[in-house]
Parts: C-alpha cells; structure tokens; sequence
C-alpha cells in the first residue's frame, strides 16, 4: 500500500499532475493529461469512478483549473511503441498548459525526456496518491472516452461506444470476425494476429 502525497511540498511551483490513458487499448490514440489545480480539492483515480462521475468531475477540473491534453496517435504507437508513445502524449499534455516551468508529479516510474524547465518525480500508483494526478487522469480518460465513442458512427461493427477500444470479449471477437480497421494498433496481440487474414 503506497502514502498519499501532499502534492504542495515540491517545488518549483506550479505542481502540475500528469497521467495517461488507454495504454492497454487495442485501438485509438493513448491520451495524456496535464492538470494544475489553482487550490486544493480532492479527485480520485478515474478507474474507481463511474462514467457519470468522471464527466462531472472532468467539467470541475475544465471549470476551475488549468489543463492541458495531448495525445500520440496509432501509426505513432506502432512506430515508437507504447510506453514511448506514452510519453509523448505526456510530454505534449505539459506543453500544452503553455507554462515555463513547475515540477511534474508524473504516474509511473519514468520521467520524460526533452521537456527543459520542468523539475520531475514520477510517483508509482500515483493516480491513487496525489491529487493533480488524479485529476489529470479524470482529464485523460474523459477526452479519450469522448473520441472513442466518436468512432462509432464510422466504424458500427467494432462498438467503440461500448468497451472504448479496450480488450473486451466483444472488441476481440469484432476484430477476429472483421479484421482491424484504421484505428487498431497494429503492432499489439490481438491485432496483429488477424492483419494477413485481412489485409486493410
């Protein structure tokens, strides 16, 4: 079991909470987000959240803290793979906060490369610790979930408004049936078993 963390401890300031989401998906983009938070308040894990409540919580952080969301897309995930495409969608989450500088509580056990100015501590379970982090994993979900579900109208067969691009039973099965579409991740078990079977 890890301590929460008082996140105001370190400096510089500000301390700017960074978490990533849909790393294990089999489809879509990997989402990244960035979250200030202007006073303290406390957020929890979005994993521990229903979808109602993330929404909310999401419209909380949108309406009274600084933010930022990036992400790094399919061909990017299968070229650099995840973890460094997770990273990159971390990366470009703090750069789009449009801050010189602060220290970064990242979810994890790394640190992100090529991001000058940014003093950095990457906290294991830290979406379960700090609260900017949990804050900005609310953010990261909550903007992958949106796009996912975007997806449905283009693609009805693979119901990306039901599991998101995760690995479900369902989205297994529509793969196996139909192949991947443009949006799966090419380079991930159980994708790549099925692209000579069906070539896109």
């Amino acid at each position: 079991m890890f301590e929460p963390v008082d996140y105001q401890q370190f400096n510089p300031k500000p301390v700017i909470g960074v978490d990533e989401a849909g790393r294990g998906c089999l489809a879509g983009p990997v989402f990244a987000g960035a979250v200030i938070l202007n006073f303290p308040e406390k957020f929890w894990d979005s994993k521990s959240l229903s979808p109602q409540r993330r929404e909310e919580l999401a419209q909380t952080i949108k309406n009274n803290h600084c933010y930022g969301v990036g992400t790094a897309s399919v061909e990017e995930i299968d070229t650099l793979n995840i973890h460094r495409a997770s990273l990159l969608a971390m990366k470009r989450a703090v750069e789009n906060l449009n801050v010189k500088g602060g220290h970064l509580l990242i979810d994890g056990k790394f640190i992100i490369q090529k991001l000058a100015n940014f003093s950095q501590t990457p906290l294991i379970k830290g979406d379960q610790r700090a609260d900017p982090i949990m804050a900005a994993s609310i953010i990261a979900k909550t903007e992958r979930d949106k796009l996912l579900r975007s997806f449905q109208k283009d693609y009805p067969k693979y119901m990306f408004e039901d599991h998101k691009g995760y690995a479900t039973k369902k989205h297994k099965a529509a793969i196996q049936q139909y192949g991947p579409c443009p949006l799966h991740r090419k380079s991930f078990s159980g994708v790549k078993e099925h692209l000579a079977a069906h070539l896109i």
